[in-house]
């Protein structure tokens, strides 16, 4: 391909990060995931664990999953949902809260590395083109019923 697509870009800028962020959690035997975890749960209030998946946009299976595991490393405990009886609220431990710590500091530095490289005007530019596609996607403007054929 002379051109790369846009895809392409996406996706292996975003392999490219990933790699980056395993590589930064497997310091402390973690992984990106559990550190987007970490991350996207409430530190004092605890998060339901039916708002995770979402939040986090993650399958209920992988979630599941890395839930399990962060419950076995003592990351994290669940307890019942004082607002309803069904429900489960997941609260970070001690330990779940110092690599929450760590996890924010990965990617802070993160994206105070690519700030140091990019114009304000730029990542501004960024965000614009990925809200865009964003926005294409989530309304389903790019694929009608018919399939178009690459030519």
């Amino acid at each position: 391909m002379k051109e790369k697509t846009i895809d392409y870009v996406l996706r292996s800028t975003w392999m490219a990060i990933q790699k980056m962020y395993n590589e930064e959690a497997g310091r402390k035997e973690s992984t990106m995931a559990t550190g987007f975890a970490l991350i996207s749960i409430d530190p004092e209030a605890g998060t339901p664990s039916t708002a995770l998946g979402p939040k986090m946009g993650m399958e209920a299976t992988s979630l599941s999953r890395t839930l399990k595991s962060m419950e076995q490393k003592g990351l994290i405990e669940r307890r019942p949902n004082p607002e309803d009886g069904r429900g489960v609220l997941i609260h970070l431990t001690p330990f779940g809260k110092e690599m929450r710590k760590f996890s924010k500091g990965v990617v802070l530095r993160f994206d105070e590395a690519v700030r140091e490289h990019v114009s304000d005007e730029d990542l501004a530019i960024f965000k614009k083109v990925a809200n865009t596609m964003m926005e294409l996607i989530n309304n389903k403007r790019i694929y009608t019923k018919q399939v178009q054929r690459a030519e």
